[in-house]
C-alpha cells in the first residue's frame, strides 16, 4: 500500500474518533416530562396535543422544537395509520403552589404542540385500539434515579379506543392528568401532590406507577422524523431502585389508586425522574391510557417546626381534647369560642382554616384567619374567635370539624389540626300565621268575579312568601291569580278569579293558600284552605216551527217538495227557561240559502229566538238533486245543548207523458187539415223545457241524409218547403242530451 493512501486512512480514522468523542457534548438535554392528550371535538375530528416540559435553566435553546411529529398505530400488529405534525402553540412557565418558595434552579416551561385529526370509522375501527407516540432527546443530565440520564430520551406515549363498536359511533377523550409538577421536596421531610386527571367522558380513572419510556431516539438522532412503532425500551434504574422504588424514601414514591395523589419521604437529594400512567375505564371495560414522566428535585430545606392550634373550652382552664370534650349549643349557651395558634419559628405566616368531616353546611366563621407571628412588633399567638350560626342544627348527631393552622414553610406548609366535637340545637322560631278575609261559604257561577286577601305575618320576622295550589287541579288554568304586596312585617296576597266555563267541570274547588317560611334553609308553612262551589245548572231550550214534524228516531229529515217557482214559508221559535242568549240560524248543506232561492230572517235574544224562512223554488234544487237546510237553535252557555232539525226541499217535475208526434201532412190538398208538422202542442206531448233539460233543435233529413229542414224554435211549423211527397226524417235534440227520432210524411 503507498505511504500516501495509508496516511489518508489513519487522517481518517483520526479524524472519525474525534467526532465521536465530540458526539457526547452535542447532547441536547432539556427534557423534564409530558404526556400525549386526545381529545374529541365533533364528527371525526380529534385534537392531538402534547404537553412537553421543558427545563429552562439548564435547557439548551436549540432543543425548542417549532414543531414535532406524532405517529399513530394499530395495536396488535403495529401498522402505521398516519403521521401527525404538531406545531407549537403555546410556551408558557408552570407555576409553584407556593410562589414564595420558588428556587432559581427549578425552573420549567410548559411547551404545548397540537393539531386536528380526523380518525373515521372506516379507517379506526379496529377492536384492538390505537396509540401515538413521540419520540425526543434527551432528558436532563442531572437526573440521580437513572443511568446516562444525559443520553436517555422519552417516548411519549398514549392508547386509545376504535372510534366504533357494534356499528355505532363510540366518541371517546383520553383522560387529562394536570396540574404539573414544579415544586420541589424537601429531605426527610413529606411530600405531597394531586396528580389526578379528569375525563370528559366521565369514565373511571386509576393510576399507578410506571418505568419511564425511553424508545429510539439518543444523542445522535435526538428528534427523529417520526416515532417507531411499539415495543419502546424503558430507561434503566439506577442503584437498587425499580418501579416500585423510584425515589429514595421511607416511604418511596407511590400514587393514590383512585386518587392520583402522590407521596414521598425522600431521603437522598437528587433529582428524580417518575412515570405515571392514568387508565380508563368505562362501564368496567377498559379503553386506553395516558402515560406522563416527570421528576422532583430533592433539596435541603431550612428546619421548620410545626405550628400549634388550641381551643379554649368555656368555663375551664385547660384546652379542649378530642375524644374528652364535646362543644353542646343550645338556645341559652354561646355559639363562639377562642382558637388560639402560634408558630416557633420566627416571622411565621399562619392561616387558620376549618374543615367539615361529616356534615357539609353552614359552616362556622373565624373571626382572624390568617397572621404573622414572632416578627418585630407581632405577637407570639393570634387569637380567633370561631362562632357556629344559630342555624346551626346537629340534629341529636354529632358533627366533626377540623380547626387547621398552616405555616408558610417550604416547599410545603407545616399544619396542626384540632377536631372538634359539636352537638347545636338551634334557637326555636314559630310558624307562619295566615288569614284570610274570604266569606265562607263562597258561591260563584260563570261570569262572576271573586276576590279576597289573604294575610301573612311571622312571630320571628322572618322573610315569607305566600304559595296558592288547587286540590286536584291547577288555579292558574283556572284563570285564578294571587299577586302579593309586602307593607312591613306583613305579606298581603290578592286573590283574583273571574269565574268562566272552565269552572264548570266540578262542583267545588279548594283552593290551597300556603306561607312559607325558611329559617335556617328549613321550610315552614302554614295552610289554609278556602272552598269556592260553583252553581250551574243548564236545561236544553226548546225549538218549536211550522215545519212538518219528523218522524223515526233518529229523526229522518223532512222532505219539502214545490214545483218551479212555487213558495213555501215557515216560521220557527225557541225558549231556554235559564235566560241564556239563544241564536237561531238556518245552514245550506254545501250551498248558499241565496242561490238556492231561499231566505232566513232571525230575531234573536235572551231566552227568546224567532225566525221566518222562505223558499221560491228554482233548479238549484234540481241540479244539487234535492237541497238539506238544517235549522239550529244554539244557547250562549258553558255547556250548551244545541236544537236542531234537518229538511229536505226538493222540486217537483212536470208531468211527462208519451210523446206520440203526427206523422203525416197533406200541405198540397190546401183543406186547412194537418197542413203542418209541429211539436209544441199538447196532443203531441213533447217533453216540457224543465231547468236544464230544455228543447235544443230539429232536424230534417230526406231518403238520401240531407237536412232539409233546422230550426232551433220549439214553436216550429213545418210546410214540407215545396218539397215533393214521400218519407222525411226528424231528429229532436235536448241540452241535456235527451234525443226523438221518427218520420214524417209528405202527403199527396
Amino acid at each position: 500500500m503507498p505511504t500516501s493512501t495509508l496516511a489518508l486512512i489513519c487522517r481518517r480514522s483520526i479524524l472519525l474518533w474525534l467526532l465521536c468523542l465530540l458526539a457526547p457534548a452535542a447532547r441536547a438535554t432539556h427534557i423534564v416530562g409530558g404526556e400525549l392528550d386526545l381529545q374529541y371535538l365533533s364528527g371525526n375530528s380529534y385534537q392531538l396535543t402534547l404537553n412537553l416540559y421543558f427545563d429552562a435553566v439548564n435547557g439548551q435553546a436549540g432543543a425548542l422544537d417549532q414543531e414535532i411529529t406524532a405517529s399513530i398505530f394499530e395495536k396488535g400488529n403495529n401498522r402505521r395509520m398516519q403521521d401527525v405534525t404538531l406545531l407549537l402553540t403555546s410556551n408558557t412557565l408552570v407555576n409553584y403552589t407556593n410562589p414564595a418558595c420558588t428556587t432559581p434552579s427549578l425552573v420549567t416551561r410548559r411547551l404545548v404542540y397540537s393539531r386536528l385529526v380526523t380518525l373515521t370509522g372506516q379507517a379506526y375501527g379496529s377492536p384492538n385500539g390505537y396509540y401515538a407516540a413521540v419520540e425526543r432527546c434527551c432528558r436532563n443530565n442531572g437526573i440521580s434515579n437513572i443511568i446516562d440520564p444525559g443520553g436517555a430520551a422519552q417516548t411519549f406515549y398514549l392508547e386509545f379506543p376504535a372510534v366504533v363498536r357494534n356499528g355505532q359511533a363510540f366518541r371517546n377523550s383520553t383522560p387529562r392528568i394536570f396540574p404539573p409538577l414544579s415544586d420541589y421536596a424537601c429531605r426527610g421531610e413529606l411530600f405531597y401532590y394531586d396528580f389526578s386527571g379528569t375525563d370528559a367522558d366521565g369514565d373511571s380513572l386509576v393510576y399507578d406507577l410506571v418505568t419511564p419510556l425511553n424508545g429510539s431516539a439518543n444523542t445522535f438522532t435526538p428528534k427523529p422524523a417520526r416515532a417507531s412503532a411499539a415495543p419502546y425500551s424503558t430507561v434503566r434504574w439506577a442503584d437498587s431502585l425499580s418501579v416500585n422504588r423510584q425515589i429514595p424514601g421511607r416511604p418511596t414514591l407511590s400514587i393514590g389508586r383512585f386518587t392520583g395523589r402522590l407521596e414521598v419521604l425522600p431521603t437522598r437529594l437528587g433529582l428524580f425522574v417518575f412515570g405515571v400512567r392514568c387508565t380508563e375505564y368505562r362501564r368496567g371495560v377498559r379503553l386506553g391510557e395516558a402515560r406522563r414522566d416527570f421528576q422532583l428535585k430533592v433539596i435541603n430545606c431550612p428546619t421548620n417546626a410545626r405550628p400549634k392550634v388550641v381551643m379554649q373550652v368555656p368555663g375551664r382552664s385547660r384546652f379542649y381534647q378530642f375524644g374528652r370534650d364535646t362543644l353542646r349549643m343550645s338556645p341559652a349557651t354561646s355559639r363562639c369560642f377562642t382558637l388560639k395558634f402560634t408558630d416557633p419559628d420566627p416571622t411565621s405566616a399562619l392561616t387558620l382554616s376549618v374543615r367539615p368531616v361529616n356534615f357539609s353546611v353552614p359552616l362556622p366563621t373565624l373571626s382572624v384567619r390568617q397572621g404573622i407571628v414572632r416578627a418585630p412588633g407581632a405577637p407570639d399567638t393570634l387569637v380567633s374567635q370561631l362562632c357556629f350560626p344559630a342555624c346551626f342544627n346537629t340534629r341529636g348527631q354529632v358533627f366533626l370539624l377540623d380547626i387547621i393552622v398552616a405555616d408558610d414553610g417550604c416547599s410545603l406548609p407545616k399544619r396542626d389540626t384540632v377536631r372538634v366535637a359539636v352537638t347545636s340545637i338551634p334557637d326555636p322560631n314559630a310558624p307562619p300565621l295566615l288569614r284570610t278575609t274570604a266569606a265562607l261559604p263562597l258561591r260563584a257561577r260563570p261570569g262572576d268575579l271573586i276576590t279576597f286577601d289573604v294575610v301573612a305575618t311571622d312571630p320571628d320576622n322572618d322573610p315569607l312568601t305566600l304559595e296558592m295550589s288547587g286540590r286536584g287541579f291547577s288555579p292558574t288554568a283556572l284563570g285564578a291569580q294571587l299577586s302579593q304586596q309586602q307593607a312591613g312585617g306583613q305579606l298581603t296576597g290578592r286573590f283574583s278569579w273571574r269565574v268562566d266555563c272552565r269552572a264548570v267541570d266540578k262542583p267545588l274547588y279548594e283552593f290551597e293558600f300556603t306561607a312559607v317560611a325558611t329559617p335556617c334553609a328549613e321550610r315552614q308553612a302554614t295552610t289554609v284552605v278556602v272552598p269556592i262551589q260553583i252553581d250551574y245548572l243548564n236545561h236544553a231550550p226548546e225549538l218549536s216551527s211550522t215545519l212538518p214534524p219528523a218522524a223515526g228516531s233518529p229523526p229522518v229529515p223532512v222532505v219539502i217538495r214545490r214545483p218551479i217557482g212555487g213558495v213555501y214559508e215557515a216560521t220557527l221559535a225557541g225558549l231556554d227557561i235559564d235566560r241564556d242568549a239563544l241564536t237561531l240560524a238556518a245552514t245550506g248543506a254545501g250551498f248558499t240559502l241565496a242561490e238556492a232561492g231561499m231566505t232566513f230572517e232571525a230575531r234573536n235574544g235572551t231566552g227568546e229566538a224567532a225566525g221566518t224562512f222562505r223558499w221560491e223554488a228554482n233548479c238549484e234544487a234540481v241540479r244539487r238533486n234535492g237541497l238539506e237546510v238544517t235549522f239550529v237553535l244554539q244557547e250562549s252557555t258553558c255547556r250548551p245543548q244545541p236544537q236542531t232539525r234537518v229538511v229536505r226541499f226538493e222540486v217537483e217535475p212536470p208531468p211527462v207523458r208519451e210523446f206520440i208526434p203526427s206523422n203525416i201532412i197533406t200541405p198540397y190538398q190546401r183543406d186547412d187539415k194537418n197542413d203542418y208538422f209541429e211539436l209544441d202542442n199538447l196532443k203531441n206531448n213533447l217533453p216540457p223545457d224543465f231547468c236544464d233539460s230544455r228543447f235544443a233543435d230539429i232536424d230534417i233529413f230526406n231518403r238520401w241524409g240531407a237536412c232539409v229542414y233546422h230550426t232551433t224554435n220549439r214553436s216550429f211549423r213545418w210546410d214540407g218547403g215545396g218539397l215533393p211527397a214521400g218519407v222525411y226524417y226528424y231528429l229532436i235534440e235536448f241540452t241535456d242530451n235527451k234525443r226523438y227520432k221518427g218520420t214524417v210524411t209528405i202527403a199527396n
